[in-house]
């Protein structure tokens, strides 16, 4: 994965309630829009589908989303949107300037698939391959970035439609290596923002929705404030005294010490943070020492993740990680290095409670009121959180799982069987153009 630099700054935008409470228009006063995008979404439907069924068949790792780019750079081009490509590499930015002075509103689809091979039996089931850190491998979109990608296309084009009534400026970013880069090189939202996406015209508030396949096709899912985790990698070097298996006495042998560690850090969750506020979650996933059956390594090398859901969880936990690494070794005579964040950081996806609490409206006139739901937080990470520190966002998520199926049985995630079904792109184009349309009626100028 690539390193992605920390930024700074309250992951609250508190600018956003001030926005809404200058603003003497509610969602009740709004025009109703509901009919327009209904029926302009049943001509776009069946574009989306086969859009969405092209770039399955055809997906691209990060930063290497050529063909996908290049298709989505030619729809917006073709309905007269302004383009700009080579944004964080292979990212590719709409500007569709409304015929009425108003906001800036920014939508995000990211376009990257995954080292995965696919095991599904679709029509369209991928048969790339690709070398990938030397080893031959599948590519598959195994999280639903290609419906993503799909849909924004679709929003493009019914808001395309309705140029002249818009009340506002929408920016369009089609994000490139959401899932991470080669190693040495940049990519993802982090890389968009530094290359200037949120300015120019700058950007006013953004939103964004991921699919997801254990919820069913029509239902919404949405959480104000902590939405998505923070995830920084963690490296922890034990170095301890090497010696002859025969005689562990003469040792300080670093694999016991890492396994007092590990068990150590496992308290911290179950000990220290109060999970009635926020999870939170302390991983260590690989472990590597010694290479031999009779000899005591010198050192141990352990890699894992760290998942919070607010700055100050994430500083006390990475507190306790550092103390109970460096003492528990020290009390063994070892020492322990311990490297927090690691490689690569994701801030916590954070909606904006004042803006989650305006446009839920909006989802509910999408999906309709009893499919909208909130959701539990989610120890997964985004990249859209790098946005979100940047200006005021909603972050929500789009039911994928063909209605009647047992979330149970539903395939994760990144896993070989990942399926959504295509009846659920409707609802995402609803919900996406019913929040820029209400949030432009709601301030414009």
């Amino acid at each position: 994965m690539r390193k992605i630099p920390m930024l700074t700054g309250a992951i609250c935008c508190m600018a956003i309630g001030c926005l809404v409470a200058t603003t003497n228009a509610s969602l009740a006063q709004t025009v109703n829009h509901t009919a327009v995008i209904s029926a302009a979404v049943n001509k776009t439907e069946a574009k989306v589908i086969g859009w969405r069924q092209d770039f399955h068949q055809n997906p691209e790792l990060g930063n290497r989303e050529f063909r996908t780019a290049e298709i989505v750079a030619k729809h917006l081009q073709s309905l007269g949107i302004e383009v700009q490509t080579k944004v964080g590499v292979t990212g590719v930015v709409g500007i569709l300037k409304g015929g009425k002075p108003g906001p800036v509103v920014a939508l995000r689809a990211d376009m990257d698939a995954l080292p995965v091979e696919e095991k599904g039996n679709l029509p369209y089931t991928s048969k790339v391959k690709v070398n990938y850190n030397g080893k031959e491998t599948g590519v598959m979109h195994a999280c639903g970035h290609d419906g993503h990608t799909a849909m924004l296309m679709g929003v493009a084009e019914i808001l395309a439609g309705m140029k002249k009534d818009l009340k506002g400026t929408v920016k369009f970013i089609f994000q490139p290596a959401e899932e991470g880069v080669p190693p040495g090189e940049k990519g993802g939202a982090a890389l968009m923002i530094t290359e200037g996406v949120l300015d120019n015209p700058k950007v006013d508030v953004i939103f964004g929705l991921h699919l997801n396949s254990q919820l069913e096709v029509g239902k919404i899912a949405y959480r104000p404030g902590g939405t998505m985790a923070a995830v920084g990698t963690v490296k922890i070097t034990v170095t301890g005294k090497p010696s002859h298996g025969a005689k562990p006495w003469s040792s300080v042998d670093p694999i016991v010490v890492s396994a007092q560690i590990i068990n150590g850090l496992q308290t911290i969750v179950s000990r220290n943070v109060d999970i009635s506020e926020n999870p939170a979650v302390v991983t260590i996933a690989s472990i590597h020492g010694g290479n031999r059956d009779n000899i005591i390594s010198e050192k141990v090398e352990m890699l894992g993740t760290v998942r919070t859901f607010s700055d100050k969880d994430e500083k006390f936990v990475y507190k306790r990680i550092r103390e109970v690494a460096t003492k528990t070794a020290e009390a063994a005579g070892a020492s322990a290095e311990v490297l927090l964040p690691y490689e690569h950081y994701y801030p916590v996806t954070y909606n904006n409670e004042a803006l989650t609490a305006t446009m839920l409206p909006s989802l509910q006139k999408a999906a309709g009121k009893d499919n909208v739901q909130l959701a539990v937080p989610n120890t997964g990470a985004e990249d859209f959180a790098f946005y979100v520190q940047k200006v005021p966002g909603l972050f929500f998520f789009l039911g994928g799982m063909p209605k009647g199926q047992d979330p149970a049985a539903a395939a994760p995630h990144h896993t070989p069987q990942f399926m959504i079904d295509d009846s659920a792109f409707s609802t995402g184009i609803k919900a996406m153009c019913g929040l820029v349309l209400d949030y432009m009626d709601m301030n414009a100028k």
